[in-house]
């Protein structure tokens, strides 16, 4: 509404100053002087509801570029006063003429180049007022894994997430698959969205990217270079994406690394209770798993498989792609138990 206001009160005014020009110009040149100045208020407005969407850093460069060029041409002036023999109209014509050019060469120089001139005042960076710290980009498979959800319920995470216009599609592309279980993977990522859109607290918003994608691009370099554009950081579970954006100089945080951060501390020399399963990949290896997923590797628990038995830790190794604990079995235990006793 206040937008509205000010369009009108800038149309009455262009037309209140083309009134004066045309009556100062001579009697009878006021309704002229109010058409013309009133016509081009009239596309100014026209111009400014057409383009909705504005880029402050574009605003800023047309009117840098304009007053210098300005500048160049008021500088440039005098020069031609030098040429008496040219007629007084021709000058005005050749001084307008001049000014245009300087005007519009300094604007499409600067547009051209304004990412290299950030330490001109009217660069200055105007950055999105966001609570807490930089936004967290979400990728198809942090949302399907649906983790995300329960943290952001805990309100411990105060940066804005944003799901990427692009990623939304690929989440729509899966839950629409033939395959049944891409189906429901795609519907249950579809439902986590909607759940973090309806859990009071969570700033979470769909984002269109600003730049247009790469031919053959696909969803992981798109978000990469997303995250790069906007300062964002990416929150995945996916163990390549992880690596790829590593190595652009992307942060990312890993929610893998965020539940293995949370287990309880497992030293060695602890005692654990361990179904053993199947053998495992070196000679004499069998494996179980704790209650939260972590896996056992038990040394000479080959042939323990299907029972379970008291095992001493003797190591443990943290990756992003989970923790592997390595033990003994505890002879002075008992031994083993058939499984489920």
């Amino acid at each position: 509404m206040l937008v509205f206001i000010i369009r009108i009160l800038f149309f009455l005014a262009m037309v209140s100053t083309g009134y004066a020009f045309g009556q100062a110009w001579g009697t009878g040149n006021e309704l002229w002087g109010m058409t013309c100045l009133g016509a081009a208020a009239a596309g100014v407005i026209v111009l400014d509801v057409a383009l909705r969407r504005k880029d402050i850093s574009v605003i800023s460069a047309v009117f840098f570029g304009l007053i210098v060029g300005l500048v160049v041409a008021a500088l440039l002036g005098p020069v031609l006063d030098m040429y008496a023999n040219i007629p007084p109209r021709v000058r005005d014509v050749a001084k307008i003429a001049v000014a245009t050019l300087t005007a519009y060469l300094a604007v499409s120089l600067i547009l051209q180049t304004k990412d290299d001139f950030r330490f001109i005042i009217p660069y200055i960076e105007f950055a999105k007022q966001q609570k807490g710290g930089r936004p967290l980009l979400l990728d198809t498979s942090a949302i399907i894994d649906g983790r995300i959800a329960d943290v952001a319920a805990t309100r411990f995470i105060d940066s804005p997430l944003v799901v990427p216009r692009f990623v939304l599609r690929e989440l729509q592309t899966i839950a629409d698959s033939a395959d049944k279980l891409k189906r429901d993977r795609g519907r249950r990522g579809l439902d986590i969205l909607n759940r973090l859109q309806t859990t009071p607290g969570i700033d979470i918003r769909i984002e269109d990217a600003p730049a247009q994608a790469a031919p053959g691009e696909g969803v992981d370099q798109s978000l990469v270079r997303l995250a790069a554009e906007c300062s964002g950081r990416i929150l995945t579970v996916d163990y390549n994406l992880n690596k790829v954006a590593t190595v652009s100089g992307i942060e990312v945080l890993n929610v893998n690394d965020l539940a293995n951060a949370l287990k309880p501390s497992v030293l060695p020399g602890t005692t654990l209770d361990v179904a053993v399963l199947r053998p495992g990949q070196e000679e004499g290896q069998g494996v179980g798993y704790l209650e939260d997923g972590t896996m056992v590797v038990v040394e000479d628990g080959k042939d323990q498989v299907g029972k379970t038995v008291t095992v001493t830790v003797t190591n443990v190794i943290q990756k992003s792609a989970g923790r592997i604990i390595f033990g003994r079995i505890d002879a002075g235990a008992g031994g083993a138990r058939p499984r489920g006793r």
